[in-house]
Parts: structure tokens; C-alpha cells; sequence
């Protein structure tokens, strides 16, 4: 099972600028909202698009979708993590808990 991240562990390191975010709900879903910086990655893409957007197997990755019902996250993170992806951490409550915690979300719009 993929290592799970706190919102707060996730903003402080989007402050920082130390991890690249994927959204993994893709689509209108990522154009109307995602976590800052996100970079747009859905599960029947992974094989195709990671090894460009994400070059270095051992570097910080975070995936996370709508909330902790949705799957997407975790399919993403398996996919990477067979890929051989060495440090994916999953935010399992999603954008949900980020934008009701008052978070700044943004919009592909």
C-alpha cells in the first residue's frame, strides 16, 4: 500500500516546492480545480506519460483524486510505483478536504 501524506505534510511541501502533485481525476474535473502546481496524470495514461513528466524514478511524488471513497489515487500511485517509481505518497482525502479547509485551489480556466 502506497505511504499516505497529511494536507498539512502536502502544503508545506508544495510551499517548498520539494514535490510534484499529480491529480489524477483528469478531465473538466482538473480544469475546474486542482491542488497548486498539480500536473493532470489519469490511470490509462501512466505507462505513456509519466516516464516524460516525471523523469527521475526516485523523486518526491504525490497523487491524489476527489476524496477518500475515490480510487484513482491509488491506481495511479500502483501504476508508478510498478513503473519503479520509489517515493509516491498518496493524500487520501483529496480536493475535497483541501478546499474545505480553505486551501487555494486552481482552475485550468
Amino acid at each position: 500500500m502506497t505511504t499516505l501524506i497529511t494536507r498539512d505534510e502536502l502544503e508545506r511541501e508544495i510551499a517548498a516546492g520539494t514535490v510534484t502533485v499529480l491529480d489524477t481525476l483528469g478531465g473538466a474535473y482538473y480544469a475546474r480545480a486542482h491542488l497548486p502546481g498539480a500536473i493532470e496524470l489519469v490511470e490509462h495514461d501512466v505507462e505513456t506519460r509519466a516516464p516524460h513528466l516525471l523523469p527521475d524514478l526516485d523523486a518526491p511524488v504525490v497523487t491524489y483524486c476527489s476524496n477518500p471513497a475515490c480510487g484513482n489515487s491509488q491506481a495511479v500511485a500502483t501504476k508508478l510505483e510498478a513503473l519503479g517509481y520509489t517515493n509516491v505518497r498518496k493524500y487520501r482525502e483529496g480536493i475535497q478536504d483541501w478546499s474545505e479547509a480553505g486551501l487555494t485551489v486552481e482552475s485550468a480556466g
